[in-house]
């Protein structure tokens, strides 16, 4: 009897033994926003000996999270890693909550989607470090558990969620090929167009760095084609003037001026005229 009581008490210190725990001291627990702008925001917390826990948000039409674990050493092979709200030891009383499973791939780093990463960020911004536990792919013996410590959080995590409120409201994805047409006759743009170049402008503030820009010129078939093909140039030329103002190297943006070839619409109406006065631009990121 007295075997079997020693056994039970050792049984608990050795499951402590093989759990090797990766975290980052209250007093060193340090959280911080990569530079900020309007197209990604992201929140990173350092893992001694382990790695970095990133929260990431882009511009886009539609709000978004992620989570990010970037390990200093890869999965060997595939698992699961359960993930908890692990309450500190000065919450005594309170439970452990699940909050998701995350997939191991081998030779990837962790990732969460949208809702587990919001989850995360709430259970930290309440004082709770999100853990996640899996079995060591290196080690058969070894249990492995990676916390991020809710030190420190606050401040960084306020500068975060003001980044992600002022994220443009479109991605690269959705400005990349534009059409804009233009009122009879001349070089201004419809008041649908200017906005769509508007917004080309903001994200052209934050990321000036396109591989190639092209610029393609078209008219409708009214007046002699000499003169519509001046005009497609034109147009196209002053839409390159903005683009470099906005910081683009001139010389990755090519132009072409079609005049009244290559009808996007019959020129029988005025409005399928108007589809034919336009700028196409189509734009490329390395």
């Amino acid at each position: 009897m007295k075997k079997l009581l020693a056994l039970l008490l050792i049984i608990p210190l050795l499951a402590q033994a093989n759990l090797r725990q990766y975290k980052a001291d209250v007093e060193e627990s340090v959280w911080f926003n990569e530079e900020p702008n309007r197209l990604q925001c992201t929140l990173n917390h350092q893992i001694p000996g382990y790695g970095t826990a990133s929260f990431t948000s882009a511009a886009s039409k539609l709000l978004n999270m992620e989570f990010n674990l970037d390990m200093l050493r890869l999965p060997k092979n595939y698992g699961v890693a359960v993930v908890y709200s692990v309450p500190p030891k000065w919450m005594p009383g309170l439970m452990h909550k699940n909050i998701a499973d995350m997939t191991i791939r081998k030779q990837f780093d962790g990732d969460l989607p949208e809702q587990a990463a919001w989850t995360m960020l709430s259970e930290l911004e309440k004082g709770f470090w999100p853990t996640l536990y899996y079995q060591d792919w290196y080690s058969q013996y070894d249990k492995i558990a990676v916390a991020l410590n809710a030190s420190n959080f606050h401040e960084p995590y306020e500068q975060f969620v003001h980044c992600v409120s002022n994220l443009l409201p479109y991605s690269f994805d959705d400005i990349k090929y534009t059409v804009l047409t233009y009122k009879f006759g001349g070089s201004d743009l419809t008041k649908a167009s200017k906005r769509k170049l508007d917004m080309i402008g903001a994200y052209l503030q934050e990321d000036p760095d396109l591989e190639l820009v092209l610029l393609d010129g078209y008219t409708d078939s009214y007046g002699g084609k000499s003169k519509n093909l001046e005009v497609s140039e034109q147009r196209a030329n002053a839409i390159k003037t903005y683009f470099v103002g906005m910081g683009v190297n001139p010389e990755r943006i090519d132009i072409t001026g079609h005049g009244e070839r290559r009808h996007a619409s019959p020129n029988t109406t005025a409005n399928a005229r108007a589809k034919n006065r336009r700028v196409v631009i189509r734009m490329q990121k390395a």
